[in-house]
């Protein structure tokens, strides 16, 4: 059966708002629950729902103000708009500020997740993508890193709370018949991201003059996926769940190219057409020294394929933080 509205917690987000606008343009109805909490400016999301809504030609959009582990206000949602479909990318994000607030990360990831599964099953709903996070994989030896490692090692509160909620989707798939796609996610970026996320906070920080916090000594390195392509993997993740049968995976969408801390700040001087000041300090606590995702399983079951390289999402992303 084609499925047609679709529930987005965090579609205010970065990446939520992306999902919510490729949606409508999939022709969907597409709801997003936000909480707009202040965990960085309100009116970031706020300008994020404008930019979807401006999007929306045919009134199919529906923007609601709540947190998710509001369970009646689910409810309400739940029995008004009757989704069919969920994405579940609310969360409180971000490894150092996990460790200064674990409650509040374990309250809103793993309690926050339970509520919508439990509002899933009592509504009958059965199709689920859950945004994960590479982090889970913690320092992982073994590159590049594959769906198959184990991931019992987590190094931050915030990794340990997204596998507790891989955990929690593969239950509610083995005891209630939900299909679930957990997608770890390798460094996004792209327009709309965070301002607290490196890419777009020394960003900001170069045209300013400022000096940038540069942790180590330039040797870390991440898989860097700009959000386009992130976007295409979890719309396909949503194509893969929906067969007559009960399904559970899990699936890197990554870049699988790594990118030092060197790197990402000269090519970002290059894009920027600014020059760096760096001002060096020690590693942090939770911090990985490199993230690297093996995505062949992404691309055999999902199609995702990966298509903007580093230095051209570089290039787009700071177009947009220019203006």
């Amino acid at each position: 059966m084609k499925k047609t509205t679709a529930l987005v917690t965090g579609g205010a987000g970065f990446i939520g708002s992306h999902l919510c606008s490729e949606l409508l343009r999939h022709g969907k109805r597409v709801i997003s629950v936000d909480s707009f909490c202040d965990f960085y400016d309100p009116e970031i999301k706020r300008a994020n729902i404008r930019a979807v809504e401006s999007e929306d030609a045919n009134g199919a959009f529906v923007s609601v103000e709540g947190d998710i582990r509001d369970t009646g206000l689910l409810d309400e949602v739940f029995d008004k708009y009757c989704p069919d479909l969920v994405y579940h990318i609310a969360a409180y994000a971000g490894v150092r500020p996990s460790i200064e607030n674990p409650a509040l990360y374990y309250s809103v990831n793993v309690d926050g997740t339970l509520s919508v599964l439990e509002c899933m099953r009592r509504h009958g709903v059965r199709d689920l993508v859950f945004a994960s996070s590479s982090s889970v994989y913690g320092n992982n030896r073994k590159l590049p890193f594959s769906e198959v490692d184990s991931v019992d090692n987590p190094i931050s509160p915030y990794a340990a709370t997204k596998k507790a909620g891989e955990l929690l989707c593969h239950t509610y798939h083995h005891l209630h018949g939900i299909s679930v796609a957990c997608l770890r996610f390798f460094t996004v970026y792209g327009p709309r991201q965070r301002p607290d996320l490196a890419i777009h906070k020394f960003a900001r920080l170069m045209l300013e003059g400022k000096e940038i916090p540069f942790f180590g000594d330039g040797s870390t390195e991440r898989d860097y996926t700009y959000i386009d392509d992130i976007i295409k993997g979890v719309i396909g993740a949503a194509e893969w769940i929906s067969g007559e049968k009960p399904a559970y995976g899990i699936f890197n969408l990554g870049e699988s190219r790594t990118i030092s801390l060197d790197m990402m700040v000269a090519t970002l001087e290059r894009a920027l057409n600014v020059k760096a000041v760096l001002r060096h300090l020690d590693m942090q606590p939770g911090d990985v020294l490199r993230t690297y995702a093996d995505i062949s399983k992404a691309r055999a079951e999902l199609g995702y394929a990966p298509c903007v390289d580093f230095e051209e999402g570089i290039s787009r992303f700071a177009e947009w933080c220019a203006r």
